[in-house]
């Protein structure tokens, strides 16, 4: 970040690419609104300078960034010195010849001036890169090393690590690991090995045969290893180019292209123009009809990829693109080519350029095009621009786009969320996202709503809404919402673009009705969870420490509190509480309650007390009884291993010490959140250090005497939601006396009997909840003697940040935007293409969509996701009356029929034979406005001993006249 921020960067051209250009000599014209929205139709009446048109809407991006202009000429009679301050220069819509000679001039220049050309040209683009003789990079893959678990180490030559619990280590050969902890080999501490990997879960490092016998214990981390690139010049790379493939299915497409816009630069240096608009003749059919055009999705790709190799042109992070990248959309193209030059004429609007890629007719039917998009985060900003630029959605045509999203504006949004600016932050993103998005094409026709889509909502978005849809598009940044959409999605036959960014990492998926899987048909790995008793008693890596602070926040500063309000909502006063107490009534959750009534401060120096004995709590009094079990002792008798070895660490209790900034600071925290949800006001003098150390030092703390406690390990250990209420008499005795004390002293108010929960936020720096998880978890990685991790990295974990970067974002958007147009003119099966991609490496795989599968139940009956059969009943239409129809409408009869998770007919369950005779209406209970129910349904096996054959959804109708779109 501190690189970038001291870079200096020249970016010539303002079409579709250089949206963030400093130099430029044209003026804005009409055409130029259909691929750069940060232009207005103001100025192309006034003819301003792109340049300087831009340039106020780009400084406003970052504060902190300071933007010039220029609009000198820039040609092959131009003085290049001015080049020499600029750490990278980055040219767009610049003649071959000139990229050629600006592209020596910084090869040659010492030290060198990193390059980048990008061109886009209708369908195909493409990104040059040139980062001198010898371009250092420190860290090629960008990915976090993981301490590993070490299992064993063998005494030979090589000597072989293996990996604890079969874990994949994800090396390669040629890499370093640095060891720590070893026991027994302890000569490997410190040290960086080599390693040759044998299996993904072990691998050697040179001889170990002279050192001593492994022990235990230990972990190992991936070192990173920097890496040098060479760089040849455009002139050379000409002849013979370095070319990432993207497409595994057409290989030879790269030098293709290579060869076919090498063609274009020849004919723009002979006719001093591109190819007419249309024409079919002087070049290669697809380049050369669409080379004046503009495809906004096609440039939106390739500007994140050419913007994110501009990143590690100034940082010397990741490996750089060596050294061409091409991409096509000649599939959106294909199917136009017999269409008449007419079809892709200019008629004098803000959409010529994308005319003359996919003509008048696909263009129209984007304007008709009403869009659902779920989500307008970093993606659906981008998603919203690209709708702009393609003219989604227009009034005039009776097109629209709904987006919502319940979400309001963060600070930490504005780094790659382009519409929201400063002034927009805590204001919802849905509203705001549209009124940018209508300042970039006024004629879309955009509605905003606040809304998760959700079972709870499905009365906003019922049928009758997705009826009225052509298509839905998810930008969403969790998996179960996405399957949610995508499962409304099939329901309804609807086609489903979605798309997710994981920082330099990206994917799209394209799902369309009856042609490919849907999101649901496959599941990805369940994230892992940190085990209970790792939390509680055996942390081992930081993360460990970190998730157990943020759990002690919650518990202490939101759920305590919830459930103190939510006690005295449902009870009137304390002292029918304590009567009811007395009469021996179980009352959930009232000796928690009172517990905290009876210890509720009133003033910040109680405020102090609290925090002061919580440290002692959590850092001291209960690891004592860890910390007392001798390192030698072993788990049970029959164990054959110590108790405490990797990676199990034993403890060491803190004494709290004043002068220790991380005691203080946890103290402080604590106290703040303490007053915070008991509604007790403290001032910034309270805070200060000489005030807190006063009280502090005025404060005794009991000496602790441990009772016997055993270790809670995975065998012994009850999680909170198998754990149930067990009160002592003496429990009882004691909180119905501090109820009675209480209500004695007179201290049971209205305001005493409320809390203030609070909700993790951390992006505030002022609220303390930051300041008291990092503080925690600090602490309790120094008592087992971990790692502590900084603020920047807790703060990641804790609040479970995404890693997200603007050029992923808008590579991902543009290409699911691409795919957008070919579900839009009713493409087959082999036009549409998903995506990965990992900008870091790079790489990029375009792949086929997933064709539908067809499940076979008999050997004329099969049905896919896409298919739903209907049966049409009536107010005295039975269960029998339903198996009959289906076996009548679709040739097979059901052996089990189920709503929901409900079983309404399994003919092995006892009674069930009587359901038959039942009504449907009475078995399903639907509400009064419910008109139908999906039923799941399965069938009879062919052989005997199989398992029953799943079948579609089936659709039951109250009645006759049932309107899905009611329902």
């Amino acid at each position: 970040m501190q690189q970038m921020a001291q870079s200096s960067v020249f970016l010539s051209g303002m079409g579709g690419l250089g949206v963030l250009t400093l130099h430029d000599t044209k003026q804005c014209e009409t055409w130029d609104l259909g691929s750069n929205f940060f232009l207005r139709q103001d100025d192309v009446l006034t003819q301003r300078n792109r340049a300087l048109a831009v340039h106020p809407r780009v400084a406003e991006l970052n504060p902190y960034v300071h933007v010039d202009t220029s609009s000198s000429s820039l040609d092959l009679s131009t003085d290049l010195c001015f080049l020499k301050r600029y750490q990278c220069v980055i040219l767009t819509e610049a003649r071959l010849s000139l990229q050629k000679k600006i592209n020596d001039f910084c090869h040659f220049h010492q030290p060198p001036i990193r390059f980048i050309g990008c061109d886009a040209y209708g369908i195909c683009v493409r990104v040059f890169c040139d980062f001198g003789d010898q371009f250092e990079v420190s860290d090629p893959t960008g990915e976090e090393a993981k301490e590993m678990f070490i299992q064993n180490i063998t005494q030979g030559n090589p000597g072989v690590v293996t990996c604890m619990d079969s874990r994949t280590h994800g090396l390669q050969t040629g890499q370093s690991v640095l060891f720590r902890e070893v026991n027994g080999m302890d000569t490997l501490n410190g040290t960086a090995r080599q390693v040759t990997v044998l299996s993904p879960y072990s691998f050697s490092v040179g001889d170990t045969s002279c050192l001593q016998p492994y022990a235990h214990g230990g972990f190992f981390l991936p070192v990173k290893t920097p890496r040098t690139y060479s760089f040849e010049t455009m002139e050379q790379q000409l002849s013979e180019p370095q070319v990432l493939t993207p497409d595994f299915s057409k290989p030879e497409a790269p030098l293709q292209i290579h060869a076919a816009m090498l063609a274009l630069d020849a004919f723009q240096e002979q006719h001093n123009r591109l190819p007419n608009i249309g024409c079919c003749q002087d070049l290669v059919r697809c380049l050369s009809r669409t080379a004046q055009g503009s495809l906004p999705p096609l440039a939106a790709a390739v500007g994140g990829i050419a913007s994110q190799e501009v990143l590690k042109a100034l940082t010397g992070k990741f490996a750089p693109l060596q050294q061409w990248f091409y991409l096509d959309a000649i599939e959106v193209v294909k199917p136009l080519l017999s269409l008449s030059a007419e079809e892709f004429s200019p008629r004098g609007d803000r959409y010529d350029g994308l005319r003359a890629c996919i003509g008048e007719t696909m263009c129209l039917e984007l304007h008709k095009l009403r869009v659902f998009m779920v989500g307008c985060g970093a993606i659906g900003c981008e998603m919203l621009k690209n709708f702009a630029l393609l003219g989604v959605g227009l009034a005039k045509s009776s097109g629209e786009v709904c987006v919502t999203d319940p979400d309001l504006i963060e600070k930490s949004n504005l780094n790659r969320q382009f519409l929201f600016r400063s002034q927009h932050i805590q204001k919802p993103k849905s509203t705001t996202a549209v009124v940018a998005t209508l300042e970039i094409n006024p004629e879309m026709q955009v509605d905003a709503h606040l809304n998760k889509v959700c079972p709870a909502t499905e009365g906003v978005y019922n049928d009758l809404f997705y009826s009225r849809l052509h298509l839905v598009v998810t930008a969403l940044d969790n998996v179960e919402a996405r399957r949610y959409v995508d499962s409304r999605s099939v329901s309804n036959q609807k086609a489903l673009l979605d798309s997710g960014t994981m920082g330099t990492k990206g994917h799209t998926e394209i799902i369309v009705p009856n042609l490919t899987e849907s999101y649901n048909s496959h599941r990805d790995p369940p994230e892992e969870e940190i085990p209970f008793c790792t939390l509680k008693s055996f942390p081992a890596v930081i993360e460990h420490t970190i998730q157990w602070a943020r759990d002690k926040f919650e518990s202490a500063f939101a759920h305590k509190p919830t459930i103190y309000n939510m006690f005295w909502q449902t009870h009137s006063s304390a002292e029918a509480v304590l009567q009811r107490m007395q009469q021996r009534e179980t009352l959930e959750g009232a000796f928690q309650v009172v517990k905290l009534l009876s210890r509720r401060p009133s003033q910040w120096e109680h405020c102090i007390i609290l925090a002061r004995l919580k440290f002692d709590k959590y850092f001291k009094r209960k690891m004592t009884c860890c910390h007392d079990i001798v390192l030698s002792s072993h788990l049970c008798p029959c164990s054959a291993g110590l108790f405490w070895q990797s990676p199990k660490r034993p403890p060491s209790p803190i004494e709290f010490d004043l002068k220790d900034s991380l005691h203080f600071s946890f103290v402080v925290s604590a106290a703040r959140l303490y007053a915070e949800i008991y509604n007790i006001p403290y001032s910034e003098k309270d805070l200060s250090q000489e005030a807190v150390s006063r009280m502090l030092s005025e404060i005794t703390v009991p000496e602790y005497r441990p009772a016997e406690k055993r270790i809670e390990t995975d065998e012994n250990v009850k999680k909170p939601d198998q754990m149930k209420l067990s009160v002592s008499s003496e429990e009882e005795r004691e909180a119905i006396a501090q109820l009675e004390e209480v209500i004695t002293a007179g201290h049971v108010t209205p305001e005493r009997l409320r809390m203030s929960p609070q909700v993790f936020e951390k992006d505030d720096d002022l609220n303390g909840h930051m300041d008291f998880v990092a503080s925690a978890s600090s602490l309790r990685a120094r008592m087992y003697s971990i790692e502590v991790a900084d603020r920047l990295k807790t703060k990641r974990i804790a609040g479970k940040i995404i890693p997200a970067i603007a050029t992923a974002t808008a590579a991902v958007a543009g290409l699911v935007s691409l795919e957008l147009v070919k579900v839009v003119g009713g493409y087959g099966f082999e036009s549409f293409n998903n995506c990965f991609f990992n900008l870091a490496i790079p790489v990029m795989v375009l792949t086929e969509a997933a064709p539908v599968k067809r499940t076979q139940i008999r050997e004329d009956i099969s049905f896919s996701i896409w298919d739903r059969w209907t049966v049409w009943g009536h107010q005295h239409f039975s269960l029998s009356d339903f198996i009959n129809a289906v076996l009548v409408n679709y040739g097979i009869e059901p052996t089990m029929v189920v709503h929901g998770v409900k079983m309404l007919y399994v003919p092995v369950m006892p009674g069930h034979n009587k359901r038959l005779k039942l009504t449907m209406q009475k078995l399903i209970k639907p509400s009064v406005d419910r008109r139908y129910v999906d039923l799941t349904v399965s069938f009879a096996p062919e052989s005997d001993g199989d398992e029953d054959l799943p079948g579609p959804p089936v659709r039951y109708y109250f009645s006759p006249d049932g309107d899905a779109h009611t329902a």
